[in-house]
């Protein structure tokens, strides 16, 4: 079943056409992963998708039925809200009937009428159709699945940063459990776990997903369908990320074939006109006339988009370090949290031994402290306990992953020149447009570049620094998929080492020779890449979970027999209170009976009656009571 299409949809800022003529349409259960070059339309086709931008001709068909849920690149949450309650807006209808339910309630406590009841009867219904008996419990995991616990339920939203706010919108969104999902780079701030659990809980979903994102690990996990979007246009592959490499690698071999021979025909046929119009004769001149009509309506094929801008560079170093770079031994860090105020641990024992012409890649949970970890071996961060000695010649260079060292007040310009002042004005705009920045775009400010022109910017700078020890932190964030694999290929070729921290899986898998995870008692060195790395941690879990499992058989009889008696009393206590429960109903239910009697017309004259049911309503109630005070000391 089509649950949303669209038809011919334009898109253009004046004489700038960002999308032309966009066709296509979605089953209910696709899930669709839509990439593409930064600033090719991604978000903006999503942002026409909603409605949040009107297209210059086209139309979005979406059902009226469906409801469309958007995670955008930047949240609305209210700045004065907690954790929790920025959450907890979305079950506004579940508080709604949680108050009426509460009102009738104290309502027919005093006055009992038999409209009233059976009015609480419905709002009861409804309330757990609409989750009312969940929601808390959902709530709570789908938060502590994106790394909020109970200790940030309180924290104000303006104090989180901003992969904190993207993660936190991220879990408001799959609460809602709209019927089409559209994300718009869900896994931006996501640590390796938290991308695992979101990627199982997208494969289980069951709405229709779109996906705007740049993690090829990710795609290749959750989607079924590609969306291709370049030069305005849309193309459509079926599978995920790797079986639409295959296709498009074959589409642009037969594209580029295509193109070639048609441009060889050109040059003959040109070739042809020429010759015929050297020899000036009436006759030949007709025909090359004729051969040029013909020429000039032949439908040119557009170059292939592997001709066309693609970022160019390479990482040197101006000289060699010596063998032993790094060696960081028993190192500690604490912290004063300001909320708490106390000291706290973030990470201890961490030992690393680095030689020269490395590339290891730090792992690790979001929080744990790996940002940290190299600002102290850059000395921007103090030590708290151990020691980090620096190798021989080595010169870092450090990727920033918030580009906080960009002067925002700075054009591209500007900044390029106040570091690297040996090179002419010239000079430095052909270096700027090898990371595509061309004409005017040098004149830019840094405050009103994208992340991924920031991120250009960063690579472009690091490239000029001549270091020859790279200190990387979330260097593919932002980066299209172009982008992040022309960088991955110049770090494969840099002749020096690399210290990377990262979350992409899909480079963890091609660049590092080792992974070093970090957490707070101490760094676990795997020495291979991240499908190595994987395959040691479920090795070392099963390991684990044998020796438990080695250490329950070695209790001691007196122990096991206690432990059984105590599952017996907890299956004996279970069963009192699942009775206890029936009771409670079944009282419940008698009373529900007895207040409709007194409703009824016919008694509300007969007194006798009426004292009758008052006397055996008041014995119902008291016996209620009582079953509710078992079962609350059961609990």
């Amino acid at each position: 079943m089509i649950v949303l299409s669209a038809n011919n949809l334009t898109k253009a800022y004046g004489e700038d056409v960002i999308l032309d003529n966009i066709s296509f349409h979605l089953n209910d259960g696709d899930r669709v992963g839509i990439i593409g070059r930064n600033g090719e339309g991604k978000t903006t086709l999503l942002n026409l998708l909603t409605g949040e931008m009107s297209a210059e001709s086209g139309e979005v068909f979406i059902s009226q039925s469906l409801k469309v849920g958007y995670l955008k690149q930047r949240d609305h949450f209210f700045k004065e809200d907690t954790v929790y309650k920025a959450v907890d807006r979305i079950f506004t209808e579940i508080h709604r009937v949680e108050k009426e339910i509460e009102r009738l309630t104290k309502r027919i406590d005093l006055y009992p009428i038999a409209d009233d009841i059976n009015e609480l009867d419905r709002l009861h219904l409804l309330y757990e159709k609409i989750g009312g008996y969940t929601y808390q419990s959902e709530m709570t995991g789908v938060l502590l699945s994106m790394g909020f616990d109970s200790s940030w339920y309180d924290k104000k939203i303006e104090t989180l940063s901003g992969g904190e706010r993207t993660r936190l919108a991220l879990a408001a969104l799959l609460l809602e459990k709209p019927d089409i999902l559209l994300l718009d780079e869900p896994t931006n701030h996501l640590d390796i776990d938290t991308l695992k659990w979101l990627e199982g809980y997208l494969s289980q979903y069951k709405g229709t997903i779109m996906i705007v994102s740049h993690d090829r690990y990710f795609l290749d996990r959750v989607v079924n369908r590609i969306f291709e979007v370049e030069r305005h246009r849309l193309r459509i592959y079926e599978g995920n990320y790797t079986e639409y490499l295959s296709k498009r690698r074959k589409i642009r071999e037969v594209e580029q074939k295509a193109y070639d021979n048609q441009q060889k025909e050109i040059k003959r046929q040109e070739e042809i006109i020429r010759v015929m119009m050297e020899h000036n004769t009436e006759h030949l001149v007709k025909r090359a006339q004729s051969r040029m009509k013909r020429l000039d309506m032949v439908e040119r094929l557009d170059k292939p988009e592997n001709e066309l801008g693609k970022i160019s560079f390479h990482f040197s170093q101006e000289f060699k370090s010596g063998e032993d770079v790094l060696l960081v031994k028993d190192l500690k860090k604490e912290f004063y949290d300001a909320d708490e105020k106390k000291i706290k641990r973030l990470f201890e024992n961490v030992s690393m031994d680095i030689k020269r012409g490395e590339k290891v890649c730090i792992v690790g949970a979001n929080g744990i402290g790996k940002t940290t970890l190299l600002k102290m071996i850059l000395s921007e961060e103090e030590v708290t306990a151990g020691r980090i000695r620096i190798g021989h010649n080595v010169e870092f260079g450090y990727y920033d992953q918030g580009q906080l060292l960009l002067n925002p007040e700075n054009t591209l310009l500007e900044e390029m020149k106040d570091e690297f002042r040996m090179y002419t004005d010239t000079e430095m705009r052909k270096i700027l447009g090898r990371f595509l920045f061309t004409g005017d775009e040098v004149f830019l400010k840094i405050k009103d570049l994208s992340g991924g022109e920031k991120a250009r910017l960063s690579l472009c700078k690091l490239m000029l620094s001549g270091a020859n020890t790279l200190l990387l932190d979330e260097p593919t964030n932002h980066l299209d998929i172009a982008s992040k694999e022309i960088f991955e290929e110049a770090l494969l070729d840099f002749p020096g080492t690399a210290i990377i921290v990262s979350h992409d899986r899909y480079f963890l898998e091609k660049i590092p020779n080792r992974i070093l995870e970090l957490n707070d008692y101490g760094i676990t060195e795997f020495l291979g890449n991240y499908d190595y790395y994987l395959e040691k941690k479920d090795e070392r879990r099963v390991v684990k979970e044998k020796q438990e499992t080695a250490n329950v058989k070695s209790q001691s009889y007196e122990e096991r027999q206690k432990k059984k008696e105590e599952d017996r009393e907890e299956r004996r206590k279970k069963r009192q209170i699942e009775n206890t429960e029936k009771e409670i109903a079944l009282l419940e239910e008698k009373i529900s009976e007895v207040e409709a009697e007194l409703s009824l017309p016919e008694n509300m004259s007969d007194y006798g009656k009426l004292s009758e049911l008052s006397s055996k309503l008041e014995d119902l109630k008291s016996e209620l009571n009582m079953k509710y005070e078992l079962w609350e000391s059961l609990m």
